[in-house]
């Protein structure tokens, strides 16, 4: 006959209490079943576990050995039991998160706010990297999921899940106030240029746009996050392509504007990437739910 973990969490139990009739109340059962068991895996083992008395049992050498091992290994199963429990409840657990800067800033912040809001108990550590560095985080499990911009490449056994789309458009200092007509990409690119740097998807995305169109892009500041962008612009070092919704504050304050294109800027989206050989957490599950 196996033995097995319950054989244990009896012997746990009986060993604790110095009693088969406590050791069968706290266990929900009744004293023969437990004496059963206990007798049973005495035999398995093939000593003596317990010394019976009128007064109750006691452990003997053997019984004292095993107890040291079965009171670790019991311990540790019921905090673990105890940590899935807390993250079934949501009152406890953690998610690792890989943000791009621009879907970090359009979607991601304000649902986290009210993420952190309904469930306090749960840590949130999140990843700032370029779409590449991120997909690449979600293909080796370090993160639970990304949240990135288009354009990505996300091949099995990643999947990419749409959550927005957003526009972008050409934004200019005082310079282009009186900008009425809208003009050619050809003579935006004779301006100096503002761009996220190369290693960065929306580089790809915007060298792949003047290609398109005969052109090379050519910046002349590159900058790490797009939260440079818009203070470089507004201070006259050029002009830089932004996501609308991230320029409209500054556009309505008349710190900057938008300068008018023929060309139609393709659309872009926020994309949630994940793994489907690493299976989300509940709280990643929720949090995923959520944003979409």
């Amino acid at each position: 006959m196996e033995i097995t973990y319950d054989y244990y969490r009896i012997f746990y139990y009986v060993a604790m209490y110095k009693s088969f009739s406590k050791a069968a109340k706290a266990l929900m059962s009744n004293q023969p079943n437990v004496t059963h068991f206990m007798n049973n895996l005495e035999n398995q083992l093939g000593c003596k576990l317990f010394v019976r008395s009128n007064r109750g049992v006691t452990l003997t050498a053997e019984g004292q050995k095993l107890y040291q091992h079965v009171s670790i290994a019991y311990q540790h199963i019921h905090t673990a039991e105890m940590e899935l429990a807390n993250e079934q409840s949501m009152e406890s657990g953690s998610i690792t998160i890989s943000a791009s800067e621009i879907a970090l800033h359009l979607l991601l912040l304000p649902i986290l706010g009210k993420f952190h809001k309904k469930y306090q108990g749960i840590r949130l550590r999140i990843l700032n990297h370029s779409t590449p560095q991120a997909i690449q985080a979600v293909r080796e499990g370090v993160v639970d999921f990304a949240v990135v911009t288009t354009p990505l490449k996300a091949k099995k056994p990643l999947k990419s899940i749409s959550l927005m789309e957003f526009q972008e458009i050409v934004v200019g200092n005082e310079t282009f106030a009186d900008i009425q007509e809208a003009i050619c990409l050809e003579e935006i690119a004779k301006n100096p240029l503002i761009c996220l740097g190369k290693q960065s998807t929306t580089y790809e995305f915007y060298s792949k746009f003047f290609l398109e169109h005969n052109l090379v892009l050519e910046p002349d500041t590159e900058v790490e996050t797009i939260d440079q962008v818009l203070p470089m612009i507004m201070n006259g070092l050029g002009i830089g392509f932004l996501p609308e919704p991230f320029a409209r504050n500054a556009i309505n304050e008349k710190k900057v504007y938008e300068i008018p294109m023929i060309e139609t800027i393709p659309k872009r989206e926020i994309c949630l990437v994940e793994n489907h050989n690493f299976p989300p957490s509940i709280a990643a599950e929720t949090l995923k739910k959520m944003l979409m």
